[in-house]
């Protein structure tokens, strides 16, 4: 016997047909109550706004790639500086100096200027970088200050290229991070969407500096 409301009676409910397979089953006599109460039909999970933010992430991917082959570069410019007297950015170790005490005096150096950079730039860039991202996307709607962007890379060349005994992985990450936020801001997206190109930029520096895309997207997630 054909139940009231059963799409093969043909009475033609429209509700009762918009079944979708992330859906629960519904009882065909729904139907009516549901279209009276105006609910809202689901959309398609893919659509021309997941196109848009995709072709946004890549392009701020190929950024933060190239970011983080810069900073490599700025490293090995100011470890070359600071411990040889020569202008190279061929990355290289500070060990073999001829400076002899007075490399004691270089990090202190570089940790007050960066420690000047923090306090009248933006205290943003203190801390490894990955906490502060995900405190970002957290409690922070996704954005960081758009000068962390130019501040957080510059400062870790300095701590790191002046004997700081840091890595670059944090920093670049952060960079790739903030990249993501500003182009966000700018587009002037919703703050689930910011978090999306946050996490690209922050995933495609992990993996230009490691050359590990997996754990990158990993990390992302």
């Amino acid at each position: 016997m054909m139940q009231a409301g059963d799409p093969a009676g043909g009475d033609g409910h429209e509700v009762a047909r918009a079944s979708t397979t992330n859906g629960l089953p519904m009882d065909a006599g729904l139907g009516p109550t549901l279209e009276q109460a105006r609910a809202p039909r689901q959309s398609a999970l893919l659509n021309l706004r997941v196109v848009f933010l995709s072709l946004v992430s890549i392009a701020i991917a190929a950024a933060a790639g190239v970011v983080a082959q810069a900073l490599t570069r700025l490293i090995g410019l100011i470890t070359n500086l600071s411990f040889y007297g020569r202008f190279s950015s061929e990355f290289t170790s500070p060990a073999y100096n001829h400076l002899g005490l007075w490399v004691l005096v270089i990090p202190v150096i570089g940790g007050v200027i960066v420690g000047l950079m923090a306090r009248y730039g933006s205290a943003a860039i203190r801390g490894h970088g990955i906490p502060e991202a995900m405190e970002q996307i957290l409690f922070g709607q996704s954005r960081f200050p758009p000068r962390v962007t130019f501040l957080k890379p510059v400062s870790a060349a300095i701590a790191i290229g002046m004997g700081g005994p840091f890595g670059a992985e944090g920093p670049i990450i952060a960079t790739g991070g903030a990249l993501g936020s500003l182009i966000g801001q700018l587009l002037k997206i919703t703050a689930d969407e910011r978090k999306t190109l946050l996490a690209a930029g922050a995933a495609a520096g992990m993996a230009a500096t490691f050359g590990s895309p997996i754990s990158a997207v990993l990390l992302a997630i």
